[in-house]
């Protein structure tokens, strides 16, 4: 993974949206996608525009109870088509949000519904799932936030974006969209990059939960974090069966990780370097210390956990292409099994409930990170446990990694690589289950 971010670019801490407004609980709710200006760059440097939702990038916080259900007017004010995509929420298929398998693209001007029941407390995130390589890069996104009905005992819950931009000294986003050297490599990665924050004080002593959520299309975000001790106690929305030491942390594009601990002094959000750590944001103390818990941190309540069968299914998803990456069977420049872009036919139909035992390959130069939508999976540890639930997991270069599906929601569901380039360049399948 390359970098070229200056310690001046990682250092900016503001931005006119790092407020994340939160939308009101009342239905339903109104999204509207829109071009938006924002202060990306420090205070007084130039701004950004891009696009967003109901005037900020990121767009308002969604943030519901387990249970409840979530009903959305959306509404596409910008001068192209769109759609909006529930990333990692366990819901009803039509409402998935991919153009060319579960809808059409809203087209400009144009509405649409979102209306469903969001079933598992976690941290999740929407964005969009048309032209996303550009259209996410450009800000169209937000968070997805769904409480537990007995939430743990903190004193804030504050929700960490981490993102980067590929700017011009002007604050402009460069406008090499789609350009064939990012496709074939890394992807768009940025050369400005933070973690947006709310503006919120937390005092020494208090225990908060952060919910971390790596949006970049590109960047595996290596992040450590200083002014806290704490555990880790969720990854991609789904709680850990015990909380997990901290320490320092890889998140892929999409990958979330929460995480619950007391503060100690300014909370810094720091991007790891063979050289020195790159400070990406920091949420700084108040004056009035509180007094610590004695508690130590538990495990948040279980969430919906499939078990696998014994006698799954055996399939292989085999990643191809790219630069460096040799020839292959696709007309794109990746390909899953030799095959560019979502086929006609499901590469694989499966039976509702069915165990299905997918080997990951990466026989490519660069990192992956592989999204299953509608469904969470189990990583199979390398001595053949079943480890952590997720719905993004990262594979290095060369990487092989067996994965467990309970496929047990219906419906045509998505499967690719979240580097987004690398989707629209031909990374991307779909599986069918009835």
């Amino acid at each position: 993974m390359t970098m070229s971010l200056s310690r001046r670019q990682f250092l900016g801490t503001t931005l006119a949206a790092t407020a994340l407004p939160r939308m009101a609980w009342a239905a339903p709710h109104p999204l509207r996608a829109e071009p938006v200006v924002s202060q990306i760059l420090d205070a007084g440097e130039g701004q950004t525009a891009g696009y967003g939702f109901n005037g900020s990038t990121p767009g308002p916080e969604l943030r519901l109870r387990a249970g409840e259900r979530l009903t959305v007017a959306f509404d596409n004010s910008l001068p192209e088509p769109t759609a909006v995509h529930w990333h990692g929420i366990r819901i009803d298929n039509a409402m998935d949000g991919v153009p060319g398998l579960t809808q059409d693209p809203v087209a400009a001007g144009d509405r649409f519904d979102y209306d469903f029941v969001t079933p598992d407390a976690g941290t999740y995130w929407y964005h969009s799932h048309h032209q996303s390589w550009e259209q996410v890069a450009r800000g169209l996104y937000g968070a997805l936030i769904v409480e537990e009905a007995t939430p743990p005992d903190v004193d804030h819950d504050i929700t960490v974006i981490l993102d980067d931009w590929r700017l011009e000294r002007s604050g402009a986003l460069a406008g090499d969209f789609g350009n064939m050297h990012d496709f074939a490599h890394a992807g768009r990665l940025g050369n400005f990059a933070k973690a947006l924050l709310p503006d919120v004080t937390v005092n020494r002593g208090q225990r908060v939960r952060l919910r971390i959520i790596n949006t970049a299309t590109a960047r595996v975000f290596p992040l450590a974090l200083e002014g806290i001790e704490g555990r880790i106690v969720a990854l991609d929305g789904r709680p850990l069966p015990a909380p997990r030491a901290l320490d320092e942390m890889l998140l892929a594009p999409a990958q979330r990780i929460d995480v619950i601990g007391d503060v100690t002094d300014a909370v810094r959000f720091l991007f790891p370097t063979p050289e020195e750590a790159f400070e990406m944001g920091r949420l700084n103390p108040g004056q009035d210390p509180a007094t610590p818990r004695e508690t130590p941190v538990t495990a948040l309540p279980d969430a919906h956990r499939p078990r696998p069968s014994a006698d799954a299914r055996a399939l292989t998803l085999r990643m191809q292409g790219g630069a460096m990456g040799g020839r292959h069977a696709g007309d794109d420049i990746w390909s899953f099994n030799g095959v560019s872009g979502l086929p006609d036919a499901p590469w694989a139909r499966i039976d509702r409930g069915e165990t299905a035992r997918l080997t990951l390959v990466n026989d490519t130069a660069f990192p992956h990170g592989i999204h299953l939508h509608g469904h969470h999976f189990h990583e199979v540890n390398a001595d053949g446990t079943t480890g952590d639930l997720r719905d993004t997991t990262l594979l290095m270069r060369g990487e092989t990694r067996e994965i467990l599906v309970v496929f047990d929601n219906p419906g045509k569901w998505l499967l690719h690589c979240h580097m987004l380039g690398h989707q629209a360049s031909g990374m991307k399948t779909w599986v069918e289950v009835a």
